[in-house]
């Protein structure tokens, strides 16, 4: 070959190279500046189907309800509940007043309607959360104690109103089983991380034993979610608050067409989590805030096999307009995640707290697996968080072993117009596998003030900045 041939081919490889290197350069902050995603987050609120009601009303008190806060009214609020149901759907009003009940048990075309001054207040007598029901616990599916409210396969489910619904959990009623003194429990108590409870179910789920052989409730120490639809569509949760839950709050699953609009949530026990939609589609969570003794919102898919069994990503989530305080994280997306996580979109929220730990968090580990990935963040305010303003981590654990053959996937994660104005110990604090690095992270626009380390990155691609500045520097 001659020498000007092999210049020519030298240089035209490297102009290829350049031009290559370019145009993915281009691509990558095209796919971070377009509308693209967020119009998809449009098209994904437009898309929801919020349940419609017929112009009905069923009155608790015409059915027997006494807000004396002492009697039970469960056999009342059923009776309402059927009788709504079974004339086609409408409003179930709960009038102002302190009634005592046990679980609520919503069905199709309802929705549970609580005036201002309404409170709901869940007995703490255990066996009248009996009969067990098919449920879920950190992401396995088991039979235990009935959710406080409950629906299972119903369509057009709704709770609204301005009232109060009051899980009367607290240092003497379901924390305790959480195994923390903080939390009431005293020495030598029954707890949830006894051989017979939490082991006996992870087990369980590592042997992949049906459901109806995963029974639990009485004898057990598994504590019930607050608000749960399971295998539901079209729901929603409007403007009521939940306060002293026994574990998760909000909690669809298996479920679509989920709207949370204008809903308070403080609750600062054990597990206490403000949302959790799993294996869900089509959420919608806005104008609420969350106050939590864990995770405000938290993203979830199933735990291990549980969740390789079901296979359904939670998926098409938009967030927006929130204000998170106390909790573990702001937005999360684990740690049962097994089915993994996609389309996500978080907007016009501000996060503020010397109690928030972190503002955008991904948890989890080889035994859970699972992806995440187009996870949309822009336009939040954030105070104060502790930790860090985003955390990858795919080396959590808490529990006994957490390393497996499952190693999770993890990329396309967006950051745009943040402003922190304390970063907590790190600004951005993210532990990838070697097997499968952490890839394609940008941070766009965002301004993070006062942490002590900037970055803590490990098996991670290296981070798209594009005017974004840490404690002042520019990366």
């Amino acid at each position: 070959m001659k020498k000007d041939t092999i210049i020519n081919f030298i240089i035209n490889a490297v102009v290829f190279g350049l031009i290559f290197m370019l145009a993915s350069c281009k691509a990558g902050a095209q796919d971070f500046n377009s509308d693209k995603a967020w119009q998809k987050a449009d098209d994904i609120i437009k898309s929801i189907v919020v349940p419609q009601f017929q112009d009905k009303t069923f009155n608790v008190r015409d059915y027997g309800a006494i807000a004396d806060g002492k009697r039970l009214n469960t056999e009342a609020f059923k009776k309402a509940i059927d009788a709504c149901n079974e004339q086609g759907g409408g409003k179930v009003l709960v009038p102002s007043g302190k009634y005592l009940t046990g679980p609520i048990h919503l069905k199709s075309n309802v929705n549970f309607h609580l005036s201002e001054g309404a409170e709901i207040l869940f007995t703490e007598d255990k066996s009248a959360y009996l009969p067990m029901v098919h449920t879920s616990y950190e992401g396995m599916e088991l039979m235990n104690y009935s959710p406080l409210i409950y629906a299972k396969g119903q369509k057009n489910i709704a709770v609204t109103g301005k009232g109060v619904f009051n899980g009367q959990a607290d240092n003497d009623n379901w924390w305790p089983w959480a195994g923390k003194e903080e939390y009431g429990y005293q020495k030598d108590d029954a707890r949830q991380q006894d051989d017979h409870n939490l082991p006996r179910l992870r087990n369980m789920i590592a042997e992949q034993n049906p459901i109806e052989e995963r029974i639990f409730g009485p004898d057990h120490q598994m504590r019930p979610t607050f608000f749960e639809s399971f295998e539901c569509e079209n729901i929603l949760v409007q403007g009521v608050t939940f306060t002293n839950a026994p574990f998760w709050i909000i909690h669809p699953i298996k479920s679509n067409n989920i709207t949370v609009d204008g809903v308070t949530v403080r609750s600062h026990g054990p597990n206490n989590d403000g949302c959790d939609p799993e294996y869900s589609r089509n959420v919608h969570i806005k104008n609420s805030v969350f106050d939590t003794g864990d995770d405000c919102i938290a993203i979830k898919s199933g735990r291990n096999n549980d969740g390789r069994r079901v296979n359904i990503p939670s998926e098409n989530i938009v967030i927006e307009n929130c204000e998170m305080a106390d909790g573990h994280g702001g937005v999360v997306m684990g740690s049962e995640i097994s089915a993994g996580v996609r389309n996500v979109f978080v907007r016009n929220c501000t996060m503020d707290s010397p109690n928030l730990d972190r503002a955008i968090r991904i948890k989890t580990n080889t035994i859970r697996g699972g992806f995440v990935e187009d996870i949309y963040v822009k336009d939040l305010q954030i105070g104060q968080v502790k930790e860090a303003v985003l955390r990858i981590n795919t080396f959590y654990g808490i529990y006994d072993k957490q390393e497996g053959e499952y190693i999770p996937r993890i990329k396309n994660i967006f950051l745009e117009n943040i402003s922190v104005e304390n970063g907590g110990e790190y600004g951005v604090l993210i532990k990838g596998r070697e097997q499968e690095p952490v890839k394609n992270v940008v941070m766009k626009n965002v301004t993070i003030k006062s942490t002590e380390t900037p970055l803590e990155i490990e098996n991670c691609e290296p981070i798209k900045f594009i005017n974004t500045t840490i404690n002042g520097k520019e990366f």
